[in-house]
Order: structure tokens, then sequence, then C-alpha cells
């Protein structure tokens, strides 16, 4: 399988659609990584992902009794775009399944290269099902994603064109989905150069791949994050599976708030804007260096796409400062008597920056700030937190707290004293007409609602927040009634920024 992925690579069609990526250099995150760091450019393809590659290779090898099948595929975006204009470009009829959250602007993208346009389903997995079921139906090929060797082969060109730009660089990070792009680069660039370290990238809520090769098979997670939606799988292939547990050499995890930061770093260096899973690789780099002291190497970064939703850019901009490890959350208790709040400014806080400070009177003995600290690093975070402690002050971390983070720094209010045996939870809510209002169907003509909290981010999911008056004895039936409606929730009643503000 290795050789004739590898002599595919070699052969494969991609340049009668593709470009050949430009390799650059990133002058400000080089010199602030103290590494060499490229970039491979791939959101400059004309579809603005790598996803293009593999897409039109397998199309383009297509027999003329398949051709006039049709083909067929499901996909979120990325993958759609790539099967939609090979398909153009080659004169096939093409049928795209995209989920009905998909946001406006990659449904008209992938429409304007002519393909029947078919939404169905709240998710990736809902529109394959239904994409299998129109195959079997109508006899169309189906264009996998990943998983089948002239996809691979066609993302495998990137390795080829590295190898041609650089020779050998000591280090190559990717994005990591189902594993095609990974795969594909590292079956060409091991073959030729096996010292070449070949390091994957995931999101640490949508890691099927690094635990799959940790674990020794294929593994499939019961959920995955919503944020980097163009490496949100659950369960990875078989073949890119195996081509990753070979020549893969180690794994990186990044959270959100490091993506974030990396979309700043690419932005500042070729202002150019590339989606969450674009970013993958040079949060990835930053994230090794973090943990491994290497410096004076070359790296190289797949800027893999850069399909991003603009109104995303607002969720992007408020998350990049804690991904830099630049602002500090807190909750901080103080007495409730004149000249507290001073000797807080004075003798803590110092001339640092506040980007955050939301405070309500909750009861006459003492009082809960939110607060926002600007600071140069992680080691200024733990200054600042014993300076709390030497004053007599007590706090709560909350930079890492995804409730605090999404919600309550947009609230308004405080605590309700009316409320009672209140169970909060976090939900996360496919973005489509009628999915809130089922919800609300379902659970408000049994239990009164008594918090709720929604902001639009811009993603294919909505994040609300939301309290219930939930009897003791009816909490079983509560939960039952949640997990049959199939929204993936968090109780969240325990999390020390609720208990604090709300």
């Amino acid at each position: 399988m290795n050789q004739s992925i590898f002599k595919n690579i070699l052969t494969a069609r991609v340049y009668d659609v593709a470009i050949r990526s430009p390799l650059e250099k990133a002058e400000c995150i080089s010199k602030q990584l103290e590494n060499s760091v490229y970039l491979k450019r791939e959101d400059l393809q004309p579809v603005f992902s790598f996803k293009l590659r593999g897409a039109y290779n397998k199309i383009a090898h297509l027999s003329l009794e398949e051709r006039a099948r049709g083909i067929i595929c499901a996909s979120a975006g990325n993958h759609a775009q790539g099967v939609a204009l090979s398909a153009q470009k080659l004169g096939i009829k093409a049928t795209i399944v995209m989920p009905q959250t998909t946001p406006a602007i990659k449904v008209l993208a992938v429409k304007s290269y002519g393909p029947e346009v078919i939404l169905k389903g709240d998710n990736y997995s809902e529109s394959a099902e239904y994409c299998n079921y129109l195959k079997e139906q109508t006899g169309a090929v189906y264009i996998h994603p990943f998983d089948d060797e002239l996809v691979i082969a066609g993302q495998g060109t990137i390795g080829y064109e590295i190898l041609q730009q650089f020779s050998a660089p000591d280090y190559i990070f990717a994005p990591v989905g189902g594993g095609g792009l990974l795969a594909g680069i590292a079956t060409y660039v091991k073959e030729l150069y096996p010292n070449v370290k070949i390091i994957g990238v995931e999101p640490s809520d949508s890691n099927a791949m690094q635990k799959s090769v940790r674990e020794g098979k294929r593994i499939e997670l019961e959920k995955v994050g919503i944020f980097a939606d163009g490496v949100a799988v659950k369960k990875v292939g078989k073949i890119t599976y195996q081509l990753c547990k070979k020549y893969v050499d180690d794994w990186v995890e990044v959270e959100t708030d490091e993506i974030c930061s990396a979309i700043k770093m690419i932005y500042e260096d070729t202002r150019s804007i590339v989606e969450p899973a674009g970013a993958l690789s040079v949060a990835g780099i930053r994230k090794y260096l973090e943990q491994h002291q290497v410096t004076g190497k070359s790296f190289i970064a797949i800027n893999s796409g850069a399909n991003m939703n603009f109104n995303r850019l607002r969720f992007v901009a408020e998350r990049t400062l804690t991904g830099e490890q630049k602002e500090a959350i807190l909750a901080i208790t103080i007495p409730e008597k004149v000249g507290a709040l001073k000797i807080l400014c004075e003798k803590v806080l110092g001339e640092r920056s506040i980007t955050e400070f939301n405070y309500r009177l909750a009861s006459r003995e003492q009082a809960h700030i939110f607060i926002g600290v600007s600071v140069k690093n992680k080691e200024e975070t733990q200054t600042l937190e014993t300076n709390l402690e030497k004053n007599g002050f007590e706090y709560t971390d909350l930079t890492a707290n995804e409730l605090a983070k999404v919600h309550v720094r947009y609230m308004v209010g405080g605590k309700a004293r009316e409320a009672k045996n209140e169970i909060v939870c976090r939900f996360t809510f496919p973005e489509r007409p009628g999915a809130l209002t089922n919800f609300l169907t379902a659970v408000s003509e049994k239990w009164n609602i008594s918090l709720f909290h929604y902001r639009a981010q811009g993603g294919n999911f909505g994040r609300v927040m939301m309290g219930f008056e939930i009897p003791h004895p009816e909490r079983d039936q509560f939960f039952k009634t949640l997990d049959l409606l199939n929204y993936p929730y968090l109780e969240e009643t325990s999390n020390k920024a609720y208990q604090l503000f709300l």
C-alpha cells in the first residue's frame, strides 16, 4: 500500500486545478519562537484549502463508466468545494450533501461551481448517512474526504512540493482530522528523508487519530469539538490510521484559545486570516516548543485552509489574549466595606491594564468581582495570584473556565435569590431555524427556566447556557429528558464561576 501511494503521489493529477503553493518564511513567528518557521500556503489554493488536491486526483482517475454515473460526497465545507470545482472542471454531474447548519457563505461557495446541493442533518455524521442512502439509490460514485489512496496521494503532493522547496526540514507539522493530509505528507517525506520529524496536531477535543495510534486500534470519539470544524472527525480512516501509525513521530494537542492565538500570529506575518483548522500547525509548533527546548531548527507549518466565517472573528479576537497567556481572568472576593477596592487596585493590580471589570452588590459582607487583567506571561499571572494571597484576598482563576469565558463575562444581572433547586447546563445547539424552539417545547412545559444566555459566534453550532428549577425527586427524569433530546450538554451547577456570580 505504501509504495502504491508513493507512486500515486508522483503521478497525481492535481495541477490541472491546484497551484504549487508557496513556502514562505514567517519572519515574526520565527523571531518569536527562536526557530525558522515556514508556512506552506495551502490557504492560497483556488478554493482556499488543500482539499482540492485529493478530490481532483480521485475524480480525474475515474473511468468513463464511473464518470457517467456522477459523483456524490458529504461535507461541511472544504471537501465540498474541492469536489464541486473538480466536477465542474471535468464536466461530471455532482451531488453535495451538506449539514443544514453550514454557514451560508460556504453553501453559496459550493453552489457557485454548479453541483446539486442538498442540505440534510444537523452535523456531518447525519449528512454522511443521507449521502450513503443517495449513493445506493442513484449509483453515484462516492468521493471520500480522506480514506482513499488517490485522495491521500493528492494531499501527499504537498510533501513532494516541500522537499522541492526546502530539501529536508527538521520538522513538518500538519493538522489532523480524518488523517488524509498528514498520511499523504508523511508517506512521501519519510520514504525519502526518514530523519525529518513529522508531527500531527489536533484540538484536544477532537483527537481521534492520536488516541487511535496510542491505543493500537481505531477508536470513535463520543463527541468532537465545534471550533476547529475542519478537523472535527469522530473516527479516522482505516488507511490513514495505518499510515499515521507507521510514519508520524509525535503528536501535539492544542486548546481553542491557543488556536485563536495562532490565527493572530499568522495574520501578523501574512495579513491573511486562516480558519481554525488552518492555524493548527502554528499552534502546534508553539506548544511543542513550550514542551521541548528546541532552538535554531527549521519548522514547516501547513496552513491548510482559509474558509473562515467572518462572524467568527469576534470570538477569535476575544480568545486570543488568553491564548497568548496575556490575559488573566479571575474571580476575586473582597470585603464589602469602604476602601477595599482601593486596596485591591493599589497593592495588587498596580499599573496593570484592566481588560474587564464586573461587579454587582451581592451581600453586605463581601463582594465578588469578575476581572480581566493584562499580563505579560504565565509567570506574571502567578505573581499576581501570590500578591492576592499576601493581601488576604480570596480568588479563583477562571482563565481556563469555558463557562466563564463563553457566558458569564457577557451576562447582566447577578444571583437570583428566588431561584429554587436550580440546575445549570451548557448546551450545543445546531444553528438552524427551529432547533431552540424544539428544545424549549420539550422542557419548558415541565420545568421552569430560571436562566438563559446565548451569544452568536458565527459557527455551525451555538453555545447556550440555561438554568432550570428542578425539584429533587424530578432530577432523574430531567436528565433522561435531556439525553433523549440528543443535544450535547454539560451540567455546570458546581462550576465556580456560576456559584460566585449567578
